[in-house]
């Protein structure tokens, strides 16, 4: 299905049935709703709702004058136009980021959180990337010619989508962390290096209601990494009351 919103197609579907309180789930900058193949093969008894964010998937490949919050708006409005006013949301990386806006700011909506070695907090930068990023900022200024400095994700995108992603790396959401009413479980590769166990355990001291569980050998992908443990302690915090 696709639901236009601000001049962009945004693909989505149910899986294993509709329902007004679905597991919804949010993946990554740079990849597509078919990560959580994995998941909703293992539970064929839960509804889950499945969004491809643009410019990734089945969605649109190219947003004007989106930034983060545009998502997060997206994702209301949609869950409004498919009348789910009770959901758990399930976020990774990117997709932890607006889950954390979602229930901060809407927080009827979300019965339930799962961040994935989510995204939203501002990295520890080494002696060596500031220098890097100084030097980077006055050849600028002085309108020398240089490699880009910035990773390949960046790179990769149009100039309307590098606006868009600015928007979402620059903007730490520690404030509506704080914010979250949500029982909430953070779920952790302690080999992730793109966004380090120390940024969950920073989540877990700034999110009122939440667990922290690491998976021993799981990088930034942990729940493709090892799919049976992470399902032991998806399906154990689904049946928390």
């Amino acid at each position: 299905m696709i639901y236009d919103f601000k001049g962009a197609k945004v693909y989505y579907e149910f899986k294993n049935g509709e329902s007004s309180s679905p597991v919804i789930l949010l993946h990554g900058w740079g990849r597509n709703s078919e990560d959580f193949n994995e998941i909703i093969r293992f539970y064929p008894h839960i509804s889950f709702l499945v969004v491809d964010f643009p410019p990734f998937g089945q969605s649109s490949k190219e947003v004007v004058g989106w930034g983060l919050f545009t998502y997060a708006e997206m994702l209301i409005s949609l869950c409004e136009k498919l009348n789910i006013h009770s959901a758990t949301l399930v976020g990774h990386s990117f997709g932890g980021r607006i889950a954390i806006i979602a229930c901060a700011t809407n927080c009827t909506l979300a019965q339930k959180c799962i961040l994935i070695d989510s995204a939203g907090i501002k990295p520890r930068r080494s002696f060596s990337f500031k220098i890097k990023h100084f030097t980077f900022k006055i050849r600028k200024f002085l309108h020398l010619k240089q490699k880009y400095f910035g990773s390949s994700d960046y790179q990769a995108l149009s100039p309307a989508m590098k606006k868009t992603f600015k928007d979402i790396v620059n903007t730490p959401l520690d404030k509506y962390a704080k914010q979250i009413q949500a029982k909430t479980l953070l779920i952790w590769g302690k080999k992730d290096e793109e966004t380090p166990l120390y940024m969950g355990k920073k989540l877990l001291n700034l999110i009122p209601n939440s667990t922290l569980k690491i998976i021993e050998n799981g990088t930034h992908f942990s729940f493709l990494d090892c799919p049976l443990e992470f399902a032991s302690i998806f399906i154990d915090f689904m049946e928390e009351e």
